[in-house]
């Protein structure tokens, strides 16, 4: 952005003040005009980094900032992320890093969906915690915690426990 044409006009204005006041005006005029241009400058140049702050904080999480190049501003201006498209991807082949839960007897066509899921910091430490006790990853975890939750614990009961842990666990009563 040029500040030359506001300059020159703030001394225009200036000048044509100091007319009013006879040639001891105007002589004085002429003789702040320069040291007052770089003031002007500066005080644009305030003005367009405190509107710019506004216009970021509306813009979050964009931003708008303002940078000198020269004697002149320049705007750079980070426009926020756009929202990622929704896709449907399939789950690469990969080794299952611990025992998996049946197939479910719902009709799985093998897709996969991505959704974004806000859960509280604790919460979040506390499924880490538990995926890592169980040798899974968080996103296995949570499938399996959502595919229990609503096949109604069914599926998935854990590792070690009932009558599908591969003999290394009873339940019953002893006598």
């Amino acid at each position: 952005m040029d500040l030359t044409p506001y300059v020159d006009n703030l001394r225009h204005e200036l000048a044509v003040a100091a007319d009013a006041g006879g040639d001891d005006a105007r002589a004085l005029a002429e003789r702040l005009t320069a040291p007052l241009e770089s003031a002007a400058r500066l005080t644009l140049l305030n003005a367009l980094s405190a509107a710019m702050g506004e216009v970021t904080r509306e813009l979050a999480p964009g931003s708008v900032d303002v940078r000198l190049r020269g004697l002149d501003p320049e705007f750079v201006v980070t426009p926020p992320p756009a929202p990622e498209p929704f896709r449907e991807t399939r789950e690469p082949v990969t080794a299952p890093a611990a025992p998996t839960p049946p197939p479910s007897t719902d009709a799985d066509d093998g897709t996969m969906a991505r959704i974004n899921f806000r859960l509280p910091a604790h919460l979040k430490a506390r499924a880490e915690n538990a995926a890592a006790a169980e040798g899974l990853s968080v996103n296995a975890w949570l499938v399996r915690a959502v595919s229990t939750a609503l096949d109604g614990g069914e599926r998935g009961s854990r590792p070690g426990r009932g009558k599908d842990s591969g003999g290394r666990g009873f339940t019953g009563w002893v006598r």
